[in-house]
């Protein structure tokens, strides 16, 4: 039988045995990564470090077959350095997107450029990162048909080698806030400056205490990168548009509670409005005037 393998498949006897070494060792690789799990999982409550954990196993196991297969395979070749050359160039040539997604996986490993939970836009595709693969990163996707950066509801798979060719943002790394802005546009007739006080009133009663949750933040993040905030409390401003007078709120908020915060802040802008007479809200309009009808007559 042995005979029969060697003639019909051209494998040796050198080849089955390195055929042998690779079975057991996968094999025993992988049983003492799922003992290991095993073991972890009975003491691990949170899913988030359960997550990190199978991965980093994942990482680990498969580090340790590489090069143990590297080492039954390849131990026999002299002139190694030649050997690499060759099969690096045919590589190259052949798996070139996949060794840039590799190369992609290595540089969101090393440099952290986002972590799972971070909120993230590369290229076209933005959302939330729920996992991280050597070829591909998944997001679970906002934006699209749905507003305010809300959930669409689809996990979108982007490859790892985008974040090397693509321009990407990172709504939280380091610091977890963004400048947010709500226009409120009210008549000429309006009183501007009543209309002003409402917007502010709305926007103090939503808008979280910027001092208690990001002054400690940005100290952390300028260690790592240059972040000047200065002013950190929320404002208004104040412009002339076609329609209206213009009042922007403009507030530093957590970057994934955008829709709570218009929510809230827009209800209580619609009871304020409400119950002040001398305020409307405009919209584009179109005025006609009409010259008076005597005066044509007496013409």
């Amino acid at each position: 039988m042995q005979d029969w393998i060697e003639r019909t498949l051209g494998i040796g006897p050198q080849t089955r045995e390195q055929l042998l070494w690779s079975i057991v060792v996968i094999a025993a690789v992988f049983i003492v990564r799922w003992l290991v799990l095993r073991h972890i999982h009975r003491r691990l409550d949170d899913p988030e470090a359960w997550f990190r954990a199978r991965k980093t196993a994942t990482y680990v196991a498969s580090t340790i077959s590489f090069f143990a297969l590297w080492r039954i395979w390849f131990s026999g070749f002299d002139d190694v350095a030649t050997f690499l050359g060759l099969v690096s160039a045919g590589l190259a040539i052949a798996l070139s997107d996949v060794l840039k997604n590799v190369a992609g996986w290595m540089f969101i490993v090393l440099r952290r450029p986002f972590r799972v939970g971070d909120r993230v836009q590369v290229g076209v595709h933005a959302g939330d990162v729920v996992d991280i693969r050597m070829f591909r990163f998944s997001i679970m996707e906002i934006r699209n048909w749905v507003d305010a950066d809300q959930p669409t509801g689809r996990i979108v798979e982007v490859p790892n080698g985008s974040i090397l060719t693509e321009a990407s943002a990172n709504y939280t790394a380091g610091f977890a806030f963004i400048w947010h802005e709500v226009p409120v546009l009210v008549t000429f007739e309006s009183d501007w400056e009543r209309a002003e006080q409402i917007v502010r009133d709305a926007m103090f009663g939503v808008a979280p205490d910027p001092k208690e949750m990001a002054a400690g933040q940005i100290r952390e993040a300028a260690a790592k990168y240059l972040i000047r905030l200065p002013q950190l409390e929320p404002g208004t401003y104040v412009a002339v548009r076609d329609s209206g007078v213009l009042i922007t709120a403009r507030m530093l908020i957590p970057a994934q509670n955008r829709r709570g915060i218009d929510d809230a802040m827009w209800r209580e802008l619609l009871r304020g409005v409400d119950a002040t007479p001398e305020v409307e809200l405009a919209y584009p309009t179109v005025r006609t005037y009409l010259p008076d009808p005597v005066a044509i007559d007496q013409r």
